[in-house]
């Protein structure tokens, strides 16, 4: 299994925004979810339109069972309101061409990643990148990794730090100004 890494880099992720809203909008629309939300890419893709309209998620999530609930960024809610315009309340969020209302896959979301990673030269990344990169920029700007340790269900502090990849950025630091 590869280890993925957060997008730590502001102007990357606005690139990235920029490439996904050009290219399609549900795609763009399943990055800003993914890094304004902290949800695993499982509980996005079955997210509906009737869950956008609202002013939180609220979901049981497919990993652990539990119950959650996020209040929705403002910013995100915007865009959310725009995309579900004319959009049954039934509809997945992020439909897949394949069938009738069924949400992209897995494997789909992971492609749509790759591709906007190779438009900016991007490696290690997957699926839980969005996750990561929520995690890493929730904890930059507000420094409580208890918070974030709650919204990501871990069972402790460290874990939190070593997941968003904070941990390698002091190791990281330290091997540049390291020398013998």
């Amino acid at each position: 299994m590869n280890f993925v890494q957060p997008i730590r880099d502001p102007e990357m992720i606005r690139t990235i925004k920029q490439y996904l809203k050009r290219k399609n909008e549900r795609n763009y629309i399943m990055f800003l979810v993914g890094i304004n939300s902290g949800l695993r890419i499982s509980d996005i893709l079955t997210l509906r339109v009737a869950d956008a309209k609202r002013a939180y998620f609220s979901i049981r999530e497919q990993k652990t069972g539990k119950q959650k609930r996020l209040d929705i960024p403002y910013s995100l809610k915007k865009e959310l309101k725009k995309f579900t315009e004319g959009k049954e309340d039934y509809q997945f969020l992020f439909e897949s061409r394949k069938g009738i209302n069924k949400p992209i896959g897995r494997s789909m979301a992971y492609k749509i990643l790759r591709d906007a990673a190779e438009y900016v030269s991007l490696e290690e990344i997957g699926t839980h990148t969005l996750r990561k990169t929520f995690g890493y920029h929730f904890y930059k700007q507000t420094k409580d990794v208890a918070m974030l340790q709650e919204i990501f269900n871990h069972s402790s502090p460290d874990i939190t730090l070593r997941y968003i990849g904070i941990n390698q950025d002091g190791i990281d630091q330290a091997m540049k100004k390291f020398k013998i």
